[in-house]
């Protein structure tokens, strides 16, 4: 199993519909990767403030994969390039954690 979180800092002057558009037809599109097994959306939670948690975030994803092979499947998949070239221009910072 592969864990690839993707966490996204988005411009601060893309509108309310860019933002809809970027979770919609962005991050939802995802979903439609053959290779990805579990994918999980999310925006900060809403928990009391403490050191150690990085809030400032605007939207992380969390995708699972059974295998390094199914990982490197995704990062190739129509799908997810579409993804990458409409979206790329919204965000101004990605940080990415994969585990095993």
């Amino acid at each position: 199993m592969l864990v690839h979180t993707v966490v996204f800092w988005l411009r601060k002057d893309l509108s309310p519909a860019l933002h809809a558009a970027f979770l919609q037809e962005g991050l939802e599109s995802l979903r439609a990767v053959p290779s990805v097994s579990q994918l999980h959306i999310g925006r900060p939670a809403a928990i009391p403030p403490r050191p150690v948690v990085d809030a400032s975030y605007d939207y992380a994803i969390t995708a699972v994969f059974a295998d390094v092979a199914a990982h490197d499947a995704y990062q190739i998949d129509p799908v997810h390039k579409a993804f990458v070239a409409r979206f790329k221009t919204d965000w101004v910072k990605v940080q990415i954690y994969d585990a095993q």
